[in-house]
């Protein structure tokens, strides 16, 4: 299987790895929101805050994708049918490039975004990070107030 080329398509940057590239990512970012973000751990993860939301960004290299993750809620006790169903509607154009999604070992609902690493610029990486951010910013307050985890 041929490695993927990881090359930021506006500065030409060519980099080793997925990870030398999200980093930079992340500093860029961190210039833009002016709040600094610390870079990837070992383990290829990172986080970030956006008003309520703490979004987790991970580089999963050896599947190849980029993962951004912000908690949203535990899974309610009741009514997880319309909650359920409330979660598709959203998802169908709220969420934008996010997903809200149930982990059901754990019945906590993440709000998501999966992007392939190869061929990903810095603008896709911020748009997706933003949209996260914001759609979960909004929503884990909103979702805890229609759904109280009785």
């Amino acid at each position: 299987m041929e490695r993927p080329r990881y090359e930021d398509r506006d500065s030409g940057r060519v980099y080793r790895d997925a990870t030398e590239m999200v980093n930079d990512y992340v500093v860029r970012f961190s210039e833009v929101v002016g709040v600094r973000l610390e870079p990837l751990d070992p383990s290829g993860y990172t986080e970030v805050q956006r008003g309520s939301a703490t979004v987790g960004i991970n580089v999963m290299e050896e599947h190849g994708i980029l993962l951004i993750l912000s908690r949203i809620m535990e899974l309610p006790k009741e009514g997880t049918d319309e909650f359920c169903r409330r979660l598709l509607e959203l998802n169908f154009l709220v969420t934008s490039d996010g997903a809200f999604a149930i982990d059901k070992e754990q019945e906590i609902v993440y709000l998501r975004s999966l992007r392939r690493l190869g061929g990903l610029d810095y603008e896709e990486f911020e748009d997706l990070l933003n949209t996260v951010a914001t759609v979960a910013d909004e929503w884990d307050d909103r979702l805890a107030e229609m759904f109280p985890n009785i």
